[in-house]
This record gives C-alpha cells, sequence and structure tokens, in this order.
C-alpha cells in the first residue's frame, strides 16, 4: 500500500492512491464521532430526570430550568476547547488532537452518570454535575473541528461531499441513538424507575464506548499532511479576505443550524412538558425526525458531488424548510397527534438537512488547510455556545411566558431567515467541473 513519511514526523500519511484506506478511515472518525455526541446530547433526552436527581425544587419548572442550564454550560467551555484542540490539529495532526478529545468526552460523562443524587451528598452533586458537562463541552469543542477537516481532507475530490456529509449524519444518528435508548427505558421501565436510575443506565451505556473509541482513535492514519487535488479555492493565507467572508458567512450559518438543532432536540421535553403527550409518542418523535436526519444528510452531500454546493442543494432546501416551518408547528399544536409530530416534524427535518450537511463541505473546502481544523471548530464552537447553550432555555421560557405552544416556531424561522441570508452571500467551493454544472 502506497505510504508517505512527512518531514515533521515519522507518521503515515495517506495519499490519492490509498482509496481502501480513505474509505476505512472515513468510517473510524465517523463512528468516533458519534460516540462523542451521543454522550453530550443524551443529557438532554433525559433533563427532567436530571434536574430531579441534581436540582430538587418545589417548582417543576424551577427545577427543569436548572437542568436546561446546567446543560447549557457544556457550551461555555467549547470555544475553549475548539481553540486548544483545534490549533493543534492543525499543528500536529487531526489524529492525537480527536483522540484526546475523546478520552475526555467519556471521562466526563462517567463522572455525570455516577455521582450521587442532591439527596445523598448535598450540593456536591450539582458541583459535580456542573464540572462534568464544562468537560464535556471542552472535548466536543475541540472535535468538530478536526474531525470535519479529516473527513474532507481523507477523501477524493469527487466524494468530498458525502465524506463530509457524514459530520452532521453522525451527529443525527447519535441523536437517533439517544432516542431509542429513551424510548426503550420509557416502555420497559416505570415512571419511578426511569426517574430514579433509568438515565443513569443511558449515560453508562456512553462511558462504556471509551476502549473501543480510542481504540478507533489510536489506528486513523493522518492526512494533515496530505496533498490536495485541485488546490483549496482560498489561498493558505491566515485572515485573507476570502477566508474571512467564509468564516463570517459560516458563524451566521452554523447559529442558524445550532438553533434549529436543539430546538428540534428540545422536542422530547416539550411534547412531555407543553403537549402533554405519553412518554413513549415523545421519546419516538425525535427517534423518527433524526433518522431521517441521517438520510437526509447523506443525500445533501450525495447530492452536493453531483451538483455542486450553493444553489441547487443549499439555498433551495433553504427556502421550502423557512416555509413549512410554521404550518408544521400549528398542526402539531393543535392536533397533538402521532401523525403532526412524527410525520409532520419527521418531513420538516428532511427538507431542512439537506442546506446544512452541504454547507460543512462548502465551508471546509473554503478554509485555508493550515488554519482549517482550529478555524471550523472556532467558529463552530462559538456559534454553538452561543445559540446551542442558550436555545432550549430560550424556548422553555418563550412558552412558559407566553403560553403558546407554538413559540418554538418562531425561533426557528428567525433562525432559518438568517440562515438562507447567508447562504445567498456564500461563494461555491466546488471544483471547477462541479461549478460548470450548478451555474447552468
Amino acid at each position: 500500500m502506497a505510504r508517505q513519511f512527512t518531514q515533521e514526523e515519522l507518521e503515515p500519511a495517506l495519499v490519492p492512491a490509498d482509496e481502501r484506506l480513505t474509505s476505512r478511515a472515513v468510517l473510524s472518525a465517523t463512528i468516533g464521532n458519534i460516540l462523542e455526541f451521543y454522550d453530550f446530547g443524551t443529557y438532554s433526552f433525559f433533563a427532567i430526570q436530571i434536574g430531579q436527581a441534581f436540582f430538587p425544587a418545589r417548582d417543576p419548572f424551577a427545577s427543569l430550568m436548572l437542568s436546561l442550564a446546567t446543560f447549557g454550560a457544556g457550551f461555555v467551555t467549547r470555544p475553549i476547547g475548539a481553540i486548544v484542540l483545534g490549533s493543534y490539529s492543525d499543528r500536529v495532526g487531526r489524529r492525537p488532537a480527536m483522540t484526546a478529545s475523546f478520552a475526555m468526552m467519556s471521562a466526563a460523562i462517567l463522572v455525570l452518570a455516577v455521582t450521587p443524587s442532591y439527596e445523598t451528598i448535598g450540593i456536591a452533586a450539582p458541583s459535580l454535575a456542573i464540572f462534568a458537562r464544562l468537560l464535556q463541552g471542552f472535548a466536543l469543542g475541540g472535535e468538530v473541528g478536526p474531525t470535519t477537516a479529516y473527513l474532507m481532507e481523507s477523501a477524493p475530490a469527487q466524494a468530498r461531499g458525502l465524506a463530509v456529509s457524514f459530520q452532521p449524519a453522525s451527529q443525527q444518528i447519535a441523536a437517533t441513538a439517544g432516542a431509542l435508548v429513551g424510548e426503550i427505558l420509557s416502555l420497559t421501565m416505570t415512571s419511578e424507575a426511569l426517574n430514579a436510575y433509568g438515565w443513569r443506565i443511558a449515560l453508562l451505556l456512553g462511558a462504556g464506548t471509551l476502549p473501543f473509541g480510542l481504540w478507533l482513535r489510536s489506528a486513523l492514519p493522518e492526512t494533515l499532511h496530505r496533498p490536495e487535488v485541485p488546490p483549496p479555492v482560498v489561498q493558505p493565507v491566515r485572515r485573507s479576505p476570502a477566508a474571512r467572508r467564509i468564516m463570517s458567512l459560516g458563524f451566521v450559518i452554523l447559529a442558524s443550524c445550532t438553533i434549529i438543532t436543539y430546538v428540534t432536540g428540545y422536542m422530547t421535553t416539550y411534547a412531555l412538558n407543553t403537549l402533554q403527550v405519553s412518554a413513549p409518542l415523545a421519546f419516538a418523535t425525535p427517534l423518527v425526525s433524526n433518522t431521517v436526519g441521517i438520510a437526509a444528510a447523506l443525500l445533501g452531500g450525495w447530492l452536493a458531488d453531483r451538483l455542486g454546493r450553493r444553489h441547487i442543494i443549499m439555498i433551495w432546501p433553504q427556502i421550502t424548510a423557512l416555509l413549512m416551518t410554521y404550518p408544521v408547528f400549528l398542526w402539531v399544536a393543535e392536533s397533538r397527534s402521532a401523525l403532526a409530530l412524527l410525520g409532520g416534524l419527521g418531513a420538516l427535518t428532511l427538507i431542512g438537512t439537506i442546506p446544512y450537511s452541504v454547507f460543512y463541505v462548502s465551508m471546509t473546502e473554503g478554509l485555508p488547510k493550515n488554519i482549517r481544523g482550529s478555524a471550523f471548530a472556532t467558529i463552530y464552537a462559538f456559534a454553538i455556545a452561543i445559540f446551542g447553550g442558550t436555545a432550549q432555555p430560550v424556548v422553555a421560557w418563550l412558552i412558559h411566558a407566553t403560553g403558546n405552544a407554538l413559540a418554538p416556531a418562531w425561533y426557528m424561522l428567525a433562525a432559518s431567515a438568517a440562515g438562507l441570508c447567508a447562504m445567498l452571500m456564500m461563494p461555491e467551493t466546488a471544483p471547477p467541473k462541479l461549478q460548470s454544472v450548478a451555474n447552468k
């Protein structure tokens, strides 16, 4: 098998001839990403139960808000992790940065899973929970940039869209796995058992993946020094006008994507607290929409490799999703039926995921390689920290303050409109052959 050794490190690097190895590398990176996002996101599915364990209060709303605030604490340290591990990936390599991120994430979820309740150890319980969330945030902040850069760099030019689409798809897979675990536990356990320790089982399943994840990451070939053909759209000059423009637009699009993703992730709590539906239906809602999102993310990447990044695959689906949002939520709020929750939100996810999936490869291609890991990670982390950590508390507060079950739609509409405006200004980053197809 063809290999080359870089001067910087005696580390095997992928070369274009390594097609079989490239497929294995993409799969291994994606699996590791799935495990990390499962660990981080499972908290949101059990926000009510975790709030009761660590933040008991006379008012159930106060307990829920304290739990959601702790969920948001995990976003505070994401920019720090992005800067530290993202820069490390640009200097040393993608693989060591991804391995370090995974190890920290697994340790954090283990702490969260085994911490006794407030009734047992008092104030130490919420303190340990907050510490674990802060560590999780640092780890995941340093995961996305290096992994996205790795997926793009390990793929041939004609398959970058599909390869990078495994980044958003893996996040959807992780969310689906968390929802599936929640669905199984809600069907097989009593409400008392689910509240007492069922959520700990879901977290321990994530912690148990540590040895497997570390093995996968340690076996990855390095891509940092792999030559890129064709050369990137933006030349490798730090803070060039083109790079700054892509980073600014990318921040807006990622903020839009973040709000929509985390509002969608709130649907379990929304269905239970606001719509007052059964627990199995509430857990089935994100399970169905996330499963649809996996297919949509991969479809978006596949189409981007054939039709270009911007016009057909990014902008038009975004317009469609924008027009669908309010009618879908109106249907859900008025009928409160399984068809509306599963079918309506599933259809919205199907259309709405495609443009954001394409955006991942568009932004990664547009960034210079020498800052790709740190720039993508930092922009992503700040967008997540500002808008992801606040999305669910904002929606919960809006519903509580207005008494209107359509409040999530208002927030999603504003986010979708901002994302569409930024997408209209994004440059086309596809290889020249695809650009000619996209412009026809």
